[in-house]
Formats: C-alpha cells, sequence, structure tokens
C-alpha cells in the first residue's frame, strides 16, 4: 500500500510539473495534496512497518514529537487546501470569464502558501502544548503512531489547555473550510441547475465529482476523529478503541492511496499526461 500511494501521487506530481496541459490552479492544488499525502503516510507508515517487522515497537521523545508534528502540519494544511480547492472550482463555474484573471498565478501559490503557513503554526502550537507535559506512568501509547489524543492520555496533569486549543484548532482547520465547500458547492449546484445545455452539466459536475468525493472521505474520517467529544476519554485511564485506530489506519493509509485513483480515473487530463510522460520515457530509453 506504501509504494501505491508513493507510485500514484508522485505521477501525480511529475504530471503536474512537467505537462504543460497541467499548469492550471487546479492541478497545482492537487499536487500539493499529493504532496501532503507522501509526507503523512512517509512520518508514520515506515516506522510502523519497521516496529511490525522488527517487533521492536518503540520511538524516542523527539521521534515522537517529528511524527506529531508532520501529522498535524500535513492534516491542517490539507484542510484549508481542499477549502481552496472548491473556492477554485466555485470561481470556474459560476465565473467562468473571469476565472483567468480572478485566480492568476500569484492568487492560487498565495491561496496554497496560507494553507501550508497556516498548518505549519497551527502544528507548531499544538505539538509544542502536548510534548510540554509531563508524563508517568509506562509511557505506551496506545496507538499505531505518535497521535495527539493517545499520547495526552500519558499526561500526569489536567490537559483542559490542550482541549481548549484542539477545540479552537476544529473550529478553524474543520469546521470553517467545510463551510467554505459547503457554501461554494451550493452556489455551484444553482449555476449548474441553471445551464441549458446537458452536456454543460454533464461537464461541470465532472470537474466537481472527484474532489467532492475526496472531501466526504478526508473529512469524514477526520471528524470522526477529531470533532466528535474527546475531554471525557482524555480523563479516563480507558484504552483508546479499537475503531478509532482503524480509522486513523484509514486516514492515513487509504485515504492517501485512493486520493490519486479518484482525481485520475474520470479526468481525461491526468491520464492524457501520464500517457504522454510514459510515451516520452519509452523514446528516450
Amino acid at each position: 500500500m506504501y509504494l501505491v500511494i508513493l507510485i500514484g501521487n508522485g505521477v501525480l506530481i511529475i504530471a503536474s510539473i512537467f505537462d504543460s496541459h497541467l499548469h492550471t490552479p487546479m492541478y497545482f492544488f492537487l499536487g500539493n495534496l499529493s504532496f501532503l499525502d507522501i509526507c503523512y503516510t512517509s512520518s508514520s507508515v515506515p516506522s510502523t512497518l519497521v516496529g511490525l517487522i522488527s517487533k521492536k515497537r518503540n520511538i524516542s521523545f523527539s521521534g515522537c514529537a517529528v511524527q506529531m508534528f508532520i501529522g498535524f502540519a500535513t492534516g491542517s494544511t490539507e484542510c484549508f487546501l481542499l477549502g481552496m480547492m472548491a473556492l477554485d472550482r466555485y470561481v470556474a463555474i459560476c465565473n467562468p470569464l473571469r476565472y483567468p484573471i480572478i485566480m492568476s498565478k500569484l492568487v492560487y501559490v498565495l491561496m496554497t502558501s496560507v494553507s501550508w503557513l497556516s498548518g505549519g503554526i497551527n502544528s507548531i502550537v499544538q505539538t509544542t502544548l502536548a510534548m510540554r507535559l509531563p508524563f508517568c506512568g509506562n509511557n505506551i501509547i496506545n496507538h499505531f503512531l505518535c497521535e495527539v489524543l493517545a499520547v495526552l492520555k500519558l499526561a500526569c496533569v489536567v490537559v483542559s489547555l490542550n482541549i481548549t486549543t484542539l477545540a479552537v484548532s476544529n473550529m478553524a482547520f474543520l469546521v470553517l473550510p467545510l463551510l467554505v465547500i459547503f457554501l461554494s458547492y451550493m452556489f455551484i449546484i444553482c449555476t449548474i441547475l441553471r445551464m441549458n445545455s446537458a452536456t454543460g452539466r454533464r461537464k461541470a459536475f465532472s470537474t466537481c465529482s472527484a474532489h467532492l468525493t475526496v472531501v466526504i472521505i478526508f473529512y469524514g474520517t477526520i471528524f470522526f476523529m477529531y470533532a466528535k467529544p474527546k475531554s471525557q476519554d482524555l480523563l479516563e485511564a480507558d484504552k483508546l478503541p479499537a475503531l478509532d485506530k482503524l480509522i486513523s489506519l484509514f486516514y492515513g493509509v487509504v485515504t492517501p492511496m485512493l486520493n490519486p485513483i479518484i482525481y485520475s480515473l474520470r479526468n481525461k487530463d491526468v491520464k492524457a499526461a501520464v500517457k504522454y510522460l510514459l510515451g516520452q520515457k519509452a523514446l528516450n530509453q
């Protein structure tokens, strides 16, 4: 699965860079999304696989902090990036004539930079607050990786500050982008329904279907992990439910594997770009 993630997302990144037909805002966002998926899985999957093979399942304090930081940074950035992609689809469908002016290179690069910067800042705050806590007991993390909720359970002190900042983070990185996505698609649906051409409606729905599918899968798992009430869980000594681990595994492995498949399956531009690049490679050999 890890190799599938690397190859699938790597091909999308290479295609979006080297094929001039894909030098558009949508594929720029998609390339960043693929890079985020590679970063997240590379921070957790290899160490998990090594632990399963060697039976050596310990991790250093600094290693845990790095893993938590990358996980938070990539997750937060992806939330904002999906919101930016929804805005891009809104402008493309609702204001097609003004699209090249509104979504200029400066604008979409700035939108992506804001996503990365905000995700990084959020990760620094959450990781710092979590790792500064005093830990006691056997320090065994009941999880596949250094997931913040599992780490907070090991703290010897009250973690009310961490719970509060997580709630604020949920509002900023889950609820706000989801609201932007919802409103964007409400306007998009209204615009599509007003179209006279059935072909135009089909094409418009097709350009949005991949993004909407990824949003549903991504936010479904993220909301299950972080948006449900956690204060009671963190204050109890109960083990993390097996279902939470399964959801984390789905978010960390299955979703990054599905993203390139979803975006390329019904996308003629991506298929054509991949075939062109493969053909060029064959000719060079």
